[in-house]
């Protein structure tokens, strides 16, 4: 008899939780997803786009002379020796190196031209975005392999009244155009040293931290 009793009032407590844990789903409405963490993907990232006031080194081997170290100029074009307003925005350093391979075949036989990207602004779609409850909301130029620890470093962390665990990240598929938000811990990650809730980044994301309401 007393077990009976024992089951039965296991089984409405049981109830009683699912109904709680329902309640509070309900009342603070959809838990977005937890943002996919470092270990997700590795590998380098997607390749830089160069974007205006970038500064680049281009070398032509065996020929230095040809080569140069120049800024992105605001029409998105560079100068070269024998290369007038190369339009450069827009292009992975490969495909630019190709373009300006392509010109100076004209005048020495099959260069072999690489371009670096030493110092880079990025295009709006190359950066990633941050803002609400940091030291400095900014747009930073986004970089292969960069995570959210690396970007709040960037921005110099929470500032002192934000909710870091109720952050979140705004992402578009350039595919399909769809936008999908996702949770971030940074309080976890910053204050705790959580590894677990570093993430990876892509071009275009935008992190939005709230403030805290007490």
């Amino acid at each position: 008899m007393k077990n009976a009793l024992k089951i039965r009032l296991m089984l409405a407590l049981g109830a009683m939780a699912t109904v709680v844990t329902g309640c509070s789903s309900v009342s603070g409405g959809p838990e977005l997803p937890q943002a996919p963490t470092v270990s997700v993907r590795e590998g380098p990232g997607e390749d830089y786009m160069i974007g205006p006031l970038d500064q680049l080194t281009v070398f032509v081997w065996r020929n230095p002379e040809l080569g140069a170290k120049v800024q992105v100029r605001p029409d998105g074009r560079i100068t070269t020796p024998l290369i007038t307003d190369m339009p450069a925005v827009g292009k992975t350093p490969t495909m630019l190196a190709q373009d300006i391979k392509l010109q100076l075949s004209q005048y020495i036989n099959d260069p072999i031209v690489s371009v670096i990207v030493n110092e880079f602004a990025g295009t709006t779609s190359q950066q990633v975005r941050i803002v609400g409850a940091t030291e400095k909301p900014a747009s930073i130029p986004y970089r292969a392999n960069m995570t959210v620890l690396d970007a709040m470093i960037a921005v110099g962390g929470l500032s002192e009244y934000a909710a870091g665990n109720k952050a979140r990240l705004i992402r578009h598929n350039k595919g399909t155009g769809v936008q999908k938000e996702y949770s971030l811990r940074l309080g976890d990650l910053l204050k705790r040293g959580d590894s677990k809730a570093n993430v990876l980044l892509e071009p275009g994301d935008v992190i939005i931290i709230p403030e805290s309401m007490f």
